[in-house]
């Protein structure tokens, strides 16, 4: 998994708000831009109120770009599945403690196949959700908005919640990404920061504006 180095912020667009009628010049776009990471969101209309797209979209996209695909499952039951976005290219794959009955097997098997696996905490989900999971995860994904459709007002009341992640991964010793979705902007982005955060996933905040580039330099920028 690509790790962020410790004086620099890991910016994983979200491709949830890209142009869907042009989504391979938009990964190519971002990833010119700076971005570190593409971040697809999977919806399944069962697990989250919306569908997105599947296993085809990242096959399509993975000779297009060298982006590592975050791939944050919003899908139940997660586990039929991992083998076909693995197959499709997903570098790293994220799911939720509630999709599936055996989160520790969940990750297990991502690991076995040679990928970063990943928990998704939403807002209403505590930290201890993953703390016995710990030995097998490689990226912890706090929502802060809830899950299923971008452009979100950010909520504040999930900063505790990134600062007590950041206190138990640090106590771990495991090189472990704390990733933010939700809601992130400037502004936004240097509270996350501050509380622990060293990953942000961005959708509109990055494809929302004209200039990529700087919209991602502006989120790097609001580093505290």
């Amino acid at each position: 998994m690509s790790q962020p180095s410790p004086a620099r912020v890991t910016i994983a667009p979200s491709l949830l708000a890209a142009d869907f009628s042009r989504l391979a010049d938009e990964a190519r776009a971002v990833e010119a831009a700076g971005a570190d990471w593409l971040h697809l969101d999977i919806m399944d209309g069962h697990f989250v109120p919306n569908i997105s797209f599947g296993p085809g979209v990242l096959r399509a996209l993975r000779p297009l770009t060298k982006l590592p695909f975050d791939v944050h499952l919003m899908i139940e039951p997660v586990d039929p599945y991992i083998h076909a976005f693995v197959e499709a290219g997903a570098d790293h794959l994220s799911l939720h403690p509630e999709a599936g009955p055996h989160l520790h097997r969940s990750l297990q098997l991502i690991k076995s196949l040679g990928k970063s696996a990943g928990v998704v905490l939403n807002p209403a989900t505590p930290p201890d959700a993953v703390e016995w999971a710990l030995d097998l995860v490689d990226i912890i994904l706090v929502m802060t908005v809830n899950p299923g459709f971008g452009g979100q007002a950010f909520l504040s009341s999930q900063l505790p919640k990134i600062a007590a992640l950041r206190r138990m991964i640090d106590a771990s010793g495991r090189r472990i990404a704390l990733s933010v979705d939700g809601g992130i902007a400037p502004g936004t982005a240097g509270r996350v920061i501050a509380a622990g955060a060293d990953t942000l996933v961005a959708g509109t905040a990055v494809f929302g504006r004209p200039d990529y580039a700087a919209a991602i330099a502006a989120l790097r920028a609001d580093a505290p």
